[in-house]
């Protein structure tokens, strides 16, 4: 392994011999210049990993020769050394985007410090995740096996996208594979939750079922109308709670987070269904008892989904709720004036909704264009593809606008989506809907033991077709597939992104509360 090399550039140089012969002694080759024009020549002719300069120099100034440095070497990580304390030098320092600043008289120890966060840190940070990740692993792996709560299954996936995050970062491919297959046997796990649990939560008799997706208004949205508050509710289609893990720091600039909590989305986890109970503060079947008129029973998701405003506003009224209402759909895409023309709005409304289906188009792009699967090729540029939009957004241009007048906002999804990898053959007849992670049908013939059959959709609040009708739902990352043309749609489907089945990261997504932090 190549030593480290350090370049340390002060017209005193003779004087920190003691510092250079420490730094070598620790492993580091460490080359030296008295002035700022050979300290330039040095970083022409090769390479190094760190750079210290020293501010107050004959000739050339640090601040002078820093700049030169940069136009040559913009990456090289730069340490300023000075005896000066004057704030405008380190402001202009700073500005030039140096590493970190050192005030003489300095120390073996300072140096060495400097040098491990700029030089070492990946590494370090990669050494103790993964040394704290395999401290969890027999935690979490245990767990697995007992009888758990929703409540500890949040806790379960809670750890699990943490450490998906913290060793995305590190440089340890190995653990990254582990916790991939420690996923894999926490949503086998949680399907069997879900298939021993499901039904049990809609019996009148049973008391502790978890948040669903038509509990949303009801518990997190109107309590904040009686308050007095003026509420935006932002439903982002198909956000992932490690999607919003990444996007949240952004947010988080200018609002202060109230609550943070996982809900659980029903069954099936497709916008079609779980939206618009969301919206209806009703299971599907009891909107298609309800209002017949606005369950449009066809398999386009489009369609579907056309009368969200008009069940929200159903659901105020059963309320006896009187707030004035604006709802909105967009992609969240730069469009001219609309941040204003929602801000507008916003402001005149006490309720505000707006759905935004750009991650959802992500997710739809990824499967069907070459180039977007190539940017998303694994669940690490996923989540950086979702980002990049976000931070470019429109919609992060209206949240601060929102901050600015003081409105809370309520962040949530309708389902998540996951990688799927294993094909499972399934057959049905003409009306047979088209959705790969879960089939509603009559007659449905399946050999896989690894799925969740549900004879009578009313024991879940679903609607009946016709009185065979039955769903079944796929587990984990399987995905079902017709024996016609099995082949070509298995490999087209492997390695996309899917939803309407029943993993924890289609099921247990996020509700988040924010305040402005002015």
């Amino acid at each position: 392994m190549n030593k480290p090399r350090i370049l340390w550039t002060d017209d005193e140089i003779d004087l920190l011999r003691a510092h250079i012969i420490f730094l070598q002694e620790k492993g580091y080759e460490v080359e030296t210049a008295n002035n700022g024009l050979d300290a330039i020549e040095k970083v022409e002719a090769g390479y190094f990993d760190i750079i210290f300069l020293d501010e107050n120099m004959p000739g050339l100034t640090g601040l002078e020769t820093l700049t030169k440095i940069k136009d040559l070497a913009p990456n090289v990580p730069v340490v300023m050394i000075t005896k000066s304390e004057e704030e405008n030098i380190m402001d202009e320092a700073i500005g030039a985007k140096i590493a970190d600043y050192l005030i003489k008289p300095v120390n073996p120890k300072q140096i060495l410090l400097t040098l491990k966060k700029n030089i070492d840190q990946k590494r370090l940070v990669t050494e103790q995740t993964t040394s704290k990740y395999q401290m969890q692993f027999a935690q979490i792996g245990m767990k697995l096996n007992d009888r758990l709560t929703f409540d500890e299954w949040k806790d379960i996936y809670r750890q699990l996208v943490y450490w998906e995050l913290e060793l995305s970062e590190s440089e340890d491919s190995a653990m990254d594979q582990v916790l991939t297959m420690q996923k894999e046997e926490a949503n086998k796990a949680f399907f069997r939750f879900i298939k021993d649990n499901y039904q049990d939560w809609f019996d009148a008799d049973f008391e502790d079922r978890p948040m669903l997706s038509p509990d949303i208004f009801k518990h997190r949205v109107f309590p904040n109308l009686n308050d007095g508050k003026k509420t935006f509710v932002l439903v982002v289609d198909n956000l992932r709670y490690d999607q919003w893990r990444v996007i949240s720091p952004e947010i988080n600039t200018y609002f202060r987070t109230v609550t943070e909590e996982l809900y659980c989305g029903i069954l099936p986890t497709a916008t079609m269904y779980a939206r618009n109970a969301m919206f209806a503060g009703l299971m599907p079947s009891e909107i298609e008892k309800l209002y017949p008129q606005l369950w449009l029973d066809d398999d386009n998701e489009g369609y579907k989904n056309r009368n969200e405003e008009e069940l929200l506003r159903k659901q105020l009224e059963r309320f006896s709720r009187k707030e004035s209402l604006y709802f909105e759909k967009g992609s969240g895409a730069k469009k001219e004036r609309w941040v204003n023309d929602n801000l507008n709005n916003i402001l005149k409304n006490d309720l505000s909704v707006m759905v935004v289906n750009f991650v959802d188009m992500i997710s739809h792009a990824r499967t069907e264009m070459d180039m977007i699967r190539e940017l998303a090729n694994n669940e690490k540029a996923y989540r950086s593809l979702t980002l990049s939009w976000f931070k470019n957004s429109s919609l992060l241009e209206l949240l601060k606008a929102l901050a600015d007048e003081n409105i809370r906002v309520v962040i949530t999804t309708d389902h998540g989506a996951i990688r799927v990898d294993n094909p499972v053959k399934i057959i049905g007849d003409r009306e047979t809907n088209t959705n790969l992670r879960y089939k509603l049908g009559k007659n449905l013939n399946f050999k896989s033991k690894n799925v969740f059959e549900i004879r009578d959709p009313r024991s879940i609040y679903l609607p009946s077709r016709n009185v065979s009708t039955s769903y079944v739902f796929a587990q984990g990352t399987d995905f079902f597939a017709y024996p016609n043309n099995y082949n070509y749609y298995a490999n087209y489907y492997k390695d996309t992104f899917q939803h309407g089945g029943i993993s924890m990261e289609e099921l247990i997504i996020p509700i988040v509360t924010l305040d402005p932090k002015k």
